[in-house]
């Protein structure tokens, strides 16, 4: 066994916390997509948070973090690493809201979403933020369980899951990502686009595809489409370039079917769920 505090040794260990981040307050997102995600503030919001009278999410005299993101592919007791950072709280004091500030260090910086931790027991509410110096030989007593050789994208997680930016769907079909294709190459379904600048949604399907939504999806994914032939994302990405696709597409599973089901039904269901969000009227689907 590694020991977490051999193997990530900080210089004023009686200044520094470990927090674990499991969810964005109760029925909010999981850590972990946040940290996955681009938006680098949707993710230190989570640590920046003070409660006014809670000595457990209070960060009043710690200098440093060390902050970690329940890893939920492999279960409640692993997260995965999410940066060294410098506290500073926020002037005037705010209670119940972003009360700090905080700036990463290089320090471990090419450990973040590698570096997986294994705790003893999971994480509850009174203890998912700790003393550095009292951690180690704790209930929890950390070790190091993993460091992956490249960023994790997360093993495949449920259809009704799926949620992908588009930095992430280029990275799954790029490296083929087993259990990602193995799921997508099993069923054919109809999808949803946000574009998430302004909330605009293109609903499509996979219903001829020899490898399912993976294969449909591939187009999307390819630098040199981005658009999967579809004429308003080919109208989009003449008027507002690659980078606008690339920066605020995400990709999302309405329904899936087998793979031996014929192409009209998928196609009506399609046509279903183009009525039930609107995307014609208010979306990005014009036929």
């Amino acid at each position: 066994m590694i020991r977490f505090t051999d193997f990530l040794p900080v210089a004023e260990p009686e200044l520094t916390k470990v927090k674990f981040n499991i969810r964005a307050g109760i029925g909010g997102a999981e850590a972990w997509d946040l940290l996955l995600g681009s938006d680098l503030d949707e993710w230190l919001n989570m640590t920046r948070h003070r409660e006014a009278g809670s000595t457990n999410n209070n960060l009043d005299r710690a200098e440093y973090v060390l902050s970690f993101a329940q890893y939920y592919p492999y279960g409640p007791q692993y997260f995965i690493f999410g940066g060294f950072f410098r506290v500073e709280k926020s002037i005037p004091e705010v209670d119940h809201g972003y009360g700090y500030d905080l700036e990463q260090l290089d320090r471990y910086s090419e450990y973040i979403k590698r570096l997986i931790i294994k705790l003893e027991r999971p994480v509850g509410r009174d203890v998912y933020l700790r003393w550095y110096e009292s951690l180690q030989g704790s209930k929890l007593n950390p070790e190091i369980y993993e460091l992956a050789s490249d960023v994790k994208l997360g093993t495949f997680s449920g259809f009704q899951n799926v949620r992908l930016r588009h930095h992430e769907l280029q990275r799954i079909i790029a490296n083929d990502e087993p259990s990602w294709k193995d799921a997508l190459s099993s069923v054919k379904g109809v999808y949803v686009i946000t574009d998430l600048s302004d909330g605009r949604l293109y609903v499509g399907s996979a219903s001829g595809e020899a490898s399912g939504l993976w294969q449909r999806w591939a187009g999307y994914a390819h630098l040199r489409n981005l658009t999967g032939g579809n004429k308003e994302l080919v109208r989009l990405r003449a008027e507002k370039g690659d980078a606008h696709i690339i920066e605020n597409f995400q990709y999302s599973i309405l329904e899936i079917f087998d793979p031996k089901t014929k192409a009209e039904v998928i196609l009506k269901r399609e046509s279903f769920w183009k009525l039930a969000l609107d995307s014609g009227k208010h979306g990005m689907n014009h036929n």
